[in-house]
């Protein structure tokens, strides 16, 4: 029998592009070659190949002109993240063309990269890092780089979903205190003793610290602005390991500038790879190159758990994990 043809728009393990040959007509992308940028492109490739399927990734273009442009032959498009906003699902759906994405796989591996920036902007760890690569350290002081310790700090968690619940159990670890903002409060046996706000400035004005994990969207869009950054305590930590566009970069550059805001951490950012010019000049924030799911583990999960959605769809079975 034919193996369905499927268009992977970019590098993924090992693992997965191993089984994604052996069960698909699998078009790979080995170097991962920039046109995975190009809508126009992936579409002129899946039409090429006749693709039943496309396997993308977070910041693929799946925009409406792409899916328009994308030949009857798709049937299916997996995400390989658990966000699909760069993925216009409506034009997708009207099309009959399947959306899924990889949820439930990769909520602990991001909680740990939110601790890990919580961390370094708190103890200064880019600082003391960069200080001994370029040779500039003269031995321990008294007063060299104090930050400030988490324990009894009280952690505001934007957004208690899976990883918000994963930060949280963490944290707890580390006696931090935990409070969340959400649309809705949980049930008491999912907050764990977690305090809920429901409103935004009762939350902001009571945390020591924040980590973000929200979707995108036009609701959350600079969410982090001017004005709430106002509202939170002097000397607060920003960390953001969810959108990189629910951050008001300016106004936290600003933040950061005057003190009001200690430190942030960020792993996300605003039109990434892009990141905010003002962040390269301040010492006061720890920049990593969105690795919330970075761990091998993890990827190779989130891999199974697209090609699992892509072999039941174009098996015309239900997709495991549909969106929209």
């Amino acid at each position: 029998m034919t193996k369905p043809v499927l268009l992977l728009t970019r590098k993924l393990p090992q693992a997965i592009e191993a089984r994604a040959a052996a069960e698909f007509d699998a078009r790979l992308n080995p170097q991962d070659e920039p046109w995975f940028r190009d809508g126009a492109e992936i579409a002129r490739r899946a039409t090429e190949a006749n693709a039943a399927g496309i396997l993308c990734a977070a910041g693929d273009p799946m925009n409406a002109e792409t899916i328009a442009a994308l030949p009857e032959s798709v049937k299916a498009i997996a995400t390989f993240s658990v966000g699909y906003d760069h993925i216009n699902v409506p034009a997708a759906k009207a099309r009959g063309i399947t959306v899924t994405n990889t949820p439930e796989v990769l909520s602990f591996a991001t909680a740990e990269t939110a601790l890990t920036l919580m961390l370094m902007a708190a103890r200064r760890a880019g600082e003391g890092e960069r200080m001994v690569r370029a040779r500039k350290w003269e031995g321990w002081a008294p007063t060299q780089l104090m930050g400030v310790t988490l324990e009894g700090k009280k952690l505001g968690i934007l957004g208690m979903g899976r990883i918000g619940r994963e930060l949280a159990s963490m944290a707890r670890g580390l006696r931090m205190e935990i409070h969340y903002r959400d649309v809705q409060r949980l049930p008491a046996d999912a907050e764990q003793g977690a305090i809920f706000h429901d409103s935004d400035a009762g939350f902001l004005s009571t945390i020591d610290v924040i980590s973000m994990h929200v979707p995108g969207g036009d609701a959350t869009r600079k969410w982090l602005n001017a004005e709430r950054l106002a509202q939170m305590k002097p000397g607060s930590l920003v960390v953001n390991s969810g959108r990189g566009g629910s951050v008001d970069d300016a106004a936290l550059v600003a933040a950061l500038k005057s003190g009001h805001i200690r430190a942030a951490g960020l792993d996300v950012y605003d039109g990434e790879p892009v990141v905010f010019e003002g962040y390269f000049g301040l010492e006061n924030v720890v920049l990593l190159p969105h690795l919330g799911s970075a761990t091998i583990e993890v990827r190779d999960a989130m891999g199974h758990r697209a090609l699992d959605n892509l072999a039941a769809v174009l098996a015309g079975k239900p997709a495991l994990h549909p969106v929209g």
